[in-house]
């Protein structure tokens, strides 16, 4: 696999997953499984069938969670942790035999890409989920987004290129929002443990 292509399957999977990590990894390992496609870098620990198995039954997970919307919110408050790192391993993982300093660039860019995608969903999900369905068709966009993008770093990793580009534009423009969602995510996450423990000194 040359260099662009390289590029295509690193920069393109990490951005992917910060919107839907399991279907990315799921995706990856399916076709490098049975297409028998052999992943750059020292991905092909993603076609392992213990690999494949945990991230199918996470998506089935995620595909139910992601529909409801008090639920979603939670979950991409915790996978915030989630899906960062593994954008940041995954893009690592494709520059695997190149020179470390080549990987350590690419472990920054991958996390940062894969941030870049999760800030945005955490911004706009919010807004989609006033209007009643929308969240849940929304939620079908970004698992069909994933899929897509994933097969696209596969076979066509500069068209992938050109979705990333289009998904970063797409983050610089909702930047003030993205802001404000990833606050609020890390807010309702740490001010819940303080407002049980007021609750309980508040009974004693």
């Amino acid at each position: 696999m040359g260099s662009l292509a390289t590029l295509g399957m690193a920069l393109g999977g990490a951005w992917v997953s910060g919107i839907n990590l399991y279907a990315t990894v799921a995706t990856l390992g399916l076709l490098g499984r049975f297409a028998h496609l052999t992943l750059p870098g020292d991905l092909n620990f993603l076609t392992s069938g213990w690999v494949i198995g945990v991230a199918l039954v996470l998506y089935v997970v995620e595909f139910i969670a992601d529909k409801i919307p008090v639920v979603d919110h939670a979950w991409d408050a915790i996978h915030t942790f989630l899906r960062v790192p593994a954008g940041a391993i995954l893009a690592a993982g494709a520059f695997g035999h190149f020179d470390p300093t080549v990987k350590t660039i690419a472990f920054l860019i991958g996390g940062t890409l894969a941030l870049s995608s999760h800030g945005t969903k955490a911004a706009v999900r919010p807004a989609v989920n006033a209007t009643p369905g929308a969240g849940a068709l929304i939620s079908l966009a970004e698992d069909g987004i994933a899929i897509g993008t994933a097969s696209l770093a596969v076979f066509y990793p500069v068209a992938a290129l050109g979705v990333v580009l289009v998904g970063v534009g797409v983050s610089i423009f909702f930047w003030g929002r993205i802001r404000k969602a990833l606050r609020s995510l890390f807010r309702k996450k740490t001010n819940a443990p303080l407002r049980e423990a007021g609750e309980g000194q508040s009974r004693d």
